[in-house]
């Protein structure tokens, strides 16, 4: 079976197509600037060179039409015609308390779609968008929605309420929701399988450490705490969000600034965290080149590696224990020094890695630590447009 993983922004989309007899990769590429007429679309063939077109894009059907055009072009494409593709799966950025588990996208599904767009005005409306767009396109194919929140749907209330009037989780579902659920869910099956161990036997720190970051406490295979709550800002100091912050300081700045409440919040999203310490930028090479020679970027490391050495302490602490701590997504994976930095101090955990072994790139699955670690300490590859492909062949198969 083919599936077409669809991934929709705004004013942009990516997507992966995969056979999933091997799970393979045929083509993935991106569509960027979607409603300008100078929209640039990429698109890269298994085995064949990237193609770019750039032309006028005005909305995303356009966008998928023109995607699907690649993928049977006689020069460029890898299927001949689009009727292969038998499934297409659509990350979903919220699900509410509604879906717990991906879903066949029907009209019901839709409708509750629409009753999240207040938890994630930037997302969810560009993903329901991507639905009906492929509806149009290809009108008799399966579509199924995949929710970074699904997965910790499974957190207990002490964990994901907050200490508010219970009135205002009544009427707004004012709560933790978490997400990079998709990740956090594929590196800990992957982790499983690489130990040989049950999933449903192990305690799992999964730490997604990328522009956006975030923790989760896995015990027996479900999520019972995540560090991101009802929206992606909460949490861990990241690229450019602030993380936990005292709420007070809120109303604080916008009176001492004479800030609106759409002037603080793009604070706080998006001139925060790594780039608003160091005043270099938000990508973690950045900071590390500078750390030597400059005392923002060197403090920023210092922050944002303690912010996530206290939440891998914290879960510990939930779940009374841990068995395997993972590192993943593009920060996780490629920064030894960060690595380095939190694991030394988690040695009251029985952590000890094997500093040559984590200073060695690999894009493949391995372990860091050493033989005598009382923690399985791993380094993750995710890959959340394949989990979103083998969920789609799961809810597809099961319908039938």
């Amino acid at each position: 079976m083919k599936i077409f993983v669809l991934n929709c922004g705004s004013s942009s989309l990516k997507y992966q197509l995969f056979d999933m007899q091997d799970e393979s990769v045929i083509a993935s590429g991106k569509v960027e600037r979607i409603g300008m007429e100078d929209a640039i679309l990429t698109h890269e063939p298994t085995d064949k060179e990237e193609v770019k077109l750039v032309t006028e894009i005005l909305d995303h059907t356009t966008a998928i039409e023109k995607v699907f055009d690649f993928l049977v072009d006689p020069k460029h494409g890898v299927i001949k015609n689009v009727t292969e593709i038998e499934a297409v799966g659509h990350r979903v950025v919220h699900g509410g308390e509604v879906f717990s588990d991906s879903v066949k996208v029907d009209g019901q599904v839709k409708a509750a779609i629409k009753g999240t767009f207040d938890l994630a005005p930037l997302h969810n409306p560009a993903n329901l968008v991507g639905i009906e767009a492929v509806e149009t396109v290809l009108p008799n194919v399966p579509n199924v929605a995949v929710f970074d929140t699904a997965f910790h749907q499974t957190m207990p209330q002490n964990a994901f309420m907050y200490a508010l009037p219970r009135i205002l989780y009544k009427k707004h579902k004012i709560r933790r929701y978490g997400f990079h659920g998709t990740s956090h869910k594929y590196v800990c099956m992957k982790a499983a399988e690489f130990l040989n161990k049950p999933l449903e036997q192990l305690k799992i720190v999964s730490c997604h450490i990328g522009n956006g970051a975030s923790v989760t406490a896995v015990n027996k295979g479900q999520s019972i705490d995540t560090s991101m709550g009802m929206t992606p800002l909460e949490g861990l100091m990241m690229g450019t969000r602030s993380g936990d912050i005292d709420p007070a300081i809120i109303p604080f700045v916008m009176d001492k600034e004479d800030l609106t409440l759409n002037e603080v919040n793009s604070m706080l999203n998006k001139h925060s965290g790594l780039l608003g310490v160091s005043g270099i930028g938000s990508d973690m090479r950045d900071i590390e080149e500078n750390m030597e020679t400059n005392e923002n970027a060197k403090l920023a490391f210092d922050m944002y590696e303690y912010r996530i050495r206290k939440y891998i302490g914290a879960y510990a602490a939930a779940m009374d224990g841990i068995d395997v701590l993972i590192f993943t997504a593009g920060v996780g994976e490629n920064s030894n020094l960060l690595r380095k930095a939190i694991t030394d101090h988690l040695s009251y955990l029985g952590v000890e890695i094997d500093d040559e072994i984590n200073n060695t790139r690999s894009k493949q699955i391995r372990r860091i630590s050493t033989p005598e670690s009382k923690v399985e300490v791993l380094v993750v590859p995710t890959n959340e447009e394949l989990m979103i492909a083998r969920d789609t062949l799961r809810i597809v198969k099961s319908s039938k």
